[in-house]
């Protein structure tokens, strides 16, 4: 977000609200990408917790699980991406073939779509749809709530980046002393 003029990348007009929560989250996107920086192929390939999940598995489950899912399935109504849902498998896993660069650029294109969606929208603005055969009752009604949720959920993985990538090479995001 602009600090002078209130827009996002772009140029996009966007509700003040809006712009406030989209800036919180952008950091903790920033958290994520800083934590995987450096790390070479077999590293971010490599599973370091016993649930077996890898940094660039984590990754991908932000860029479809949560970015994709939330703002242009659940937010923006996207038939599309509703229809792949089903068959898109498990986000965390990432084949052997499949590029580590390409992964990491797969979750900043689904970031910079959740951002454009957004900031076309005013916090009160209503879901489009919501997965209730998976998600149950609906407890997200707004661009709000979906925003917190996203914030959370990507704050969130991003502390599980922080252990996993102590644990790969000891690098620490904040160290406080």
């Amino acid at each position: 977000m602009d600090e002078a003029g209130g827009v996002l990348r772009g140029g996009a007009p966007v509700d003040a609200e809006v712009g406030v929560l989209l800036a919180v989250l952008e950091g903790q996107r920033r958290h994520v990408l800083g934590m995987v920086d450096g790390l070479g192929e077999a590293d971010l390939r490599r599973p370091v917790l016993p649930s077996g999940w890898s940094c660039l598995g984590l990754v991908r489950h932000l860029a479809l699980d949560v970015e994709r899912f939330w703002f242009q399935a659940v937010f923006a109504g996207d038939g599309e991406v509703i229809a792949s849902l089903a068959g898109m498998g498990d986000a965390w896993q990432v084949e052997a073939g499949v590029d580590a660069g390409a992964v990491l650029e797969r979750y900043r294109a689904e970031a910079r779509i959740g951002d454009r969606l957004a900031a076309e929208g005013v916090a009160d603005a209503p879901l489009a749809w919501w997965p209730g055969h998976f998600e149950g009752e609906r407890h997200l009604h707004t661009l709000r709530d979906l925003l917190l949720h996203v914030i959370t959920e990507t704050a969130c993985h991003a502390g599980h980046l922080d252990a996993a990538r102590e644990l790969i090479d000891g690098r620490r995001w904040l160290v406080l002393t």
